[in-house]
């Protein structure tokens, strides 16, 4: 069996410690997840993947309006401290990708398809799933490091202010990435036989 994929996808890890000394140009990085998440299957073709690339100062922007948004969410002056230390790791990344969900579809197709109604979100979230593997595997094979982070919904009201989103989006994910600058821990897996039936 060829097992290129598979290859690709080991290197594929959560790095928390990212930095902007990235060889590529922004618009390569854009260019190449634009084209990743059009051919990424949705149900009925739906294509409700939605994303927003922040670069520069609207990366730093995005991490400073998150910091500022979890403040009242922390229950100590310690605890905020460290959540901003937490925080600087991902402003320290050479950019972010916010995903996005195109409400405006989903209702569409659950309007349009009644048999199948109540799948409709959960399958828009699997599209969202397969699109941002992908593209994390994608840039894990260009040797840029990444993690996905989910401070939504907290901060989806500002997100949507500051970089003028679209009432039909709703924020999904938030990816930053970036140089590797630190290793990812290591990775344990839970026994085959408590994941996987096979019936000949």
């Amino acid at each position: 069996m060829q097992d290129e994929v598979l290859t690709t996808m080991k290197k594929r890890r959560s790095i928390y410690q990212l930095g902007k000394n990235v060889t590529q140009k922004p618009e390569e990085i854009v260019q190449l997840v634009e084209d990743i998440i059009m051919h990424s299957p949705t149900a009925f073709n739906g294509q409700t993947v939605r994303a927003v690339f922040l670069f520069g100062d609207n990366h730093d922007r995005l991490w400073d309006l998150t910091g500022a948004r979890l403040k009242s969410e922390v229950p100590t002056e310690e605890a905020y401290q460290n959540t901003l230390a937490k925080l600087a790791n991902f402003k320290a990344a050479f950019g972010t990708i916010l995903f996005f969900r195109d409400q405006a579809i989903v209702t569409e197709e659950e309007n349009n398809f009644p048999l199948y109604r109540d799948n409709f979100h959960d399958w828009s979230e699997q599209g969202q799933g397969g699109a941002q593997q992908a593209i994390w595997v994608a840039l894990a094979q260009n040797g840029i490091g990444a993690n996905l982070q989910h401070y939504n919904p907290l901060i989806d009201a500002e997100v949507a202010k500051t970089f003028d989103i679209p009432d039909n989006w709703v924020l999904r994910a938030q990816m930053p990435f970036g140089s590797i600058e630190g290793t990812a821990s290591e990775k344990e897996f839970l026994p085959r036989e408590d994941r996987f039936k096979t019936f000949f």
